[in-house]
C-alpha cells in the first residue's frame, strides 16, 4: 500500500473489516496497544473505516479504554461510570463532553503540582491553595453529575459562569507559578 500523507501531522489509521489496523504513516499493521502508546506520546491520529472512510476514532479510543480497564488497574470508578451513563439523554448531555474535556485539560496542566500536593506536600506548600481549588472543582463536578444531588438554586448559566471564573483563576495562578 502507498503511504498517505497526514494532514496537519495527524496520522491516518485504517481499520479493515477483519479488524486489523493499518498505519498509513509507517505502512505497517499495528495493534490497539500501539495506538495507546501513540496517545501517551501525544501523537494525533484519526482512525477511519477502510471501506467507507468513516471516522471511527471515538469508537476505537473507547475500545482502548475498555481494554485498559479490563487489565485490572481501573481509573474510572463504578459510581462515575453510572453517573456518566445517567447523563445520556439528559438535557445537559451536550455540555458534558466540553466540561469533561476542560476538566481533564486543567488536571493535566496541573498534574505535577496536584500530584505532589496529594502525595503529602499539601501542608506548607505553595501549591496548597491550588490543590484546594482543584479538589473543590472536582467536588463541584461530582455534584453536578450526580442526579441524586439536588441542584443549587442558581441557574445553569450562573453555574457555568462561576466555573469559568474559577478555571480562569486557576490558570492565572498556574501561569504565575510557572
Amino acid at each position: 500500500m502507498k503511504k498517505q500523507p497526514a494532514a496537519d501531522g495527524i496520522v491516518i489509521i485504517k481499520k479493515y473489516a477483519n479488524r486489523r489496523l493499518y498505519n498509513t504513516e509507517t505502512s505497517s499493521y499495528i495493534t490497539l496497544d500501539h495506538l495507546a502508546t501513540m496517545t501517551r506520546e501525544g501523537r494525533d491520529f484519526k482512525v477511519v473505516d477502510a471501506k467507507t472512510d468513516e471516522d471511527i476514532t471515538h469508537n476505537v479510543l473507547t475500545q482502548i479504554i475498555m481494554e485498559e480497564e479490563s487489565r485490572g488497574e481501573t481509573m474510572m470508578p463504578v459510581n462515575f461510570l453510572r453517573q456518566l451513563i445517567s447523563m445520556y439523554g439528559d438535557s445537559m448531555q451536550t455540555m458534558v463532553p466540553g466540561y469533561l474535556e476542560a476538566s481533564m485539560d486543567s488536571f493535566r496542566r496541573n498534574h505535577d503540582q496536584f500530584k505532589s500536593a496529594v502525595e503529602g506536600a499539601f501542608a506548607n506548600s505553595p501549591f496548597a491553595d491550588l490543590a484546594k481549588r482543584n479538589l473543590a472543582m472536582f467536588d463541584v463536578a461530582a455534584q453536578a453529575m450526580n442526579p441524586a444531588t439536588p441542584a443549587p438554586a442558581a441557574s445553569k448559566d450562573d453555574e457555568i459562569a462561576a466555573l469559568r471564573t474559577e478555571l480562569a483563576k486557576l490558570q492565572e495562578k498556574v501561569e504565575k507559578l510557572g
